[in-house]
C-alpha cells in the first residue's frame, strides 16, 4: 500500500520531535515561519541561510519546503512588502508555492544536533555538551547529551599547526578558512567544539580543561583576555561552514523518517568572499 504524501505539518511535526520549540533560546524564533500545513511535500532543501541566493536554488530544484537554521524573521518587522528585503523573499517563497520552517538553537542543543555533525567531521569521540541543557528540559529528551557545543577526544593527537589543517581540510571551504590562536606547537588532546557564534563559551571551554576549542565568530579583545587567563587555545572558522554539516543529519532524518526528498545545499552563504595572507 502507497504511503501517502507527507504534508508541510507532517514535516513540521516530526522537526518539533527532534528539535523541540521550548529547547529554543527566549530571543529565537524557530518552527513554522510560511507555508499551508496542509500543502504536500515531496522535496526539501536543506540550507543554513534563508537569502535570495538559496531561494532560487530551492525554486530550481522545484522543492516544496525549505528548512533553514538561520531565522529568516529573528527580528521584528513591520512590513513585509517586496521592496524590503525581507519582504522580497517571502513573496518569492509564496510565489513559488515553498514553505519554510526554522530550527536554530533547539537544533543547536538537540542529541544529536548542530555540534555533534560538527565534531564528527574532526572525528571526536567520547562526546558529551560543553554546557549542558537545564536539567528539567533535558529530562524530556531523547538522550543524555542535550546542550550547547560537545567536548570530545582528537583520534590522534596534533599540534595546534596541524589541527588547523586537519580542521580546514574537514569543513567546507570558505573564503574565510580556519585560523587559530595560542602556542602553534601546544599538543591537543581533547577538544570542545560549538557551531555558529561560540565565544559565549569561552569561560565553559576553560572550565572543562580542554586543550583546544573550535567554534565561529571570535572577536579581538575576548580572545586575547581569554588566553591570556590560559584558556585552551582557539580555533576560529566560518560561522556557515561551522553549521553545513548538521545539513546532512537533517537531510537523513527527512529520509528515514518521512521519505521525503532532501536536498543539501552547498551554497556557501558566508558573508566574507576574499581572503589575503600578507606577503612573507
Amino acid at each position: 500500500m502507497t504511503q501517502p504524501t507527507p504534508t508541510v505539518a507532517d514535516v513540521a511535526a516530526t522537526l518539533a520531535r527532534h528539535y523541540p520549540p521550548d529547547w529554543a533560546a527566549d530571543w529565537d524564533q524557530v518552527g513554522l515561519v510560511l507555508g499551508e500545513p496542509e500543502a504536500p511535500v515531496r522535496r526539501v532543501l536543506c540550507v543554513v541561510d534563508c537569502v535570495p541566493e538559496t531561494v532560487a536554488e530551492a525554486v530550481d530544484a522545484g522543492v516544496d519546503l525549505i528548512v533553514a537554521h538561520h531565522p529568516l524573521l529573528l527580528r521584528p518587522v513591520s512590513t513585509v512588502a517586496p521592496t524590503t528585503y525581507k519582504g522580497r523573499i517571502i513573496h518569492d517563497l509564496i510565489r513559488a508555492g515553498i514553505a519554510l520552517y526554522v530550527a536554530h538553537t533547539n537544533a543547536d542543543v538537540a542529541d544529536p544536533g548542530v555540534s555533534d555533525a560538527l565534531a564528527a567531521r574532526l572525528g571526536l569521540r567520547d562526546l558529551r555538551p560543553l554546557r549542558p541543557l537545564a536539567a528539567d528540559l533535558a529530562a524530556i529528551g531523547p538522550g543524555s547529551q542535550l546542550g550547547a557545543g560537545r567536548i570530545g577526544v582528537l583520534p590522534t593527537p596534533a599540534t595546534l599547526a596541524e589541527l588547523v589543517q586537519q580542521a580546514a581540510e574537514a569543513l567546507p571551504r570558505t573564503a574565510w578558512g580556519v585560523r587559530a590562536a595560542g602556542d602553534p606547537q601546544r599538543r591537543i588532546y581533547t577538544m570542545a567544539v560549538c557551531g555558529g557564534a561560540g565565544d559565549s563559551y569561552l569561560a565553559d571551554a576553560t572550565a572543562a580543561g580542554v586543550d583546544a576549542y573550535l567554534t565561529a565568530d571570535l572577536r579581538h579583545h575576548p580572545v586575547s583576555e581569554h588566553l591570556a587567563a590560559g584558556g585552551p587555545a582557539l580555533l576560529d572558522a566560518a560561522h556557515w561552514a561551522t553549521e553545513r554539516p548538521w545539513l546532512d543529519e537533517l537531510a537523513r532524518l527527512l529520509r528515514d523518517t518521512l521519505r521525503v526528498e532532501p536536498v543539501v545545499s552547498d551554497l556557501d552563504t558566508d558573508p566574507w568572499t576574499a581572503h589575503a595572507k600578507e606577503p612573507l
